[in-house]
């Protein structure tokens, strides 16, 4: 097997391994998950509590950024992911860009009626759009990164 295929095979693994994180993370029932959030925000608070002791931050407001943070960041990897696949499957230029993007949207779409279907969480258009962003951020940090990469001497 060549070093191409198996770096297209590893790629495809990543987004696959990817999607079933995020999957997984919206199986949580809502208590879980706002656990989870909220264990990350207390650490959060802590630390800026250890840099600015007077910060009075609002423990609630705090926790939905967060929530609403991972939305975006989960799917910023993705459309790294997805995009780096792609591109190393031979897909390039704008097709694997309008491709990525589908996949990502679509990928959003499904995790939010997933979540229809989970004890106490529910399925949110904002989140589609927190999402697709986050995906938009990825495909382009992507491009970004590529472009400098290419342009540094060997």
């Amino acid at each position: 097997m060549s070093i191409h295929k198996i770096i297209k095979i590893i790629s495809w693994t990543a987004v696959i391994l990817w999607m079933a994180f995020i999957f997984n993370l919206s199986s949580q029932v809502a208590e879980q998950s706002n656990e989870l959030s909220t264990g990350i925000t207390e650490i959060i608070v802590e630390a800026v509590e250890r840099v600015v002791p007077q910060a009075e931050l609002d423990i609630n407001t705090l926790n939905h950024i967060v929530r609403k943070n991972a939305h975006f960041l989960s799917y910023l990897v993705l459309g790294i992911l997805v995009l780096n696949a792609l591109r190393r499957g031979g897909v390039q230029g704008y097709k694997s860009i309008a491709i990525t993007a589908v996949v990502c949207i679509l990928y959003a779409v499904s995790d939010e009626i997933h979540q229809l279907f989970v004890p106490g969480r529910e399925g949110q258009i904002k989140d589609v759009l927190i999402d697709s962003s986050g995906s938009a951020a990825g495909i382009v940090l992507y491009l970004l990164v590529s472009r400098i990469l290419r342009r540094k001497p060997a």
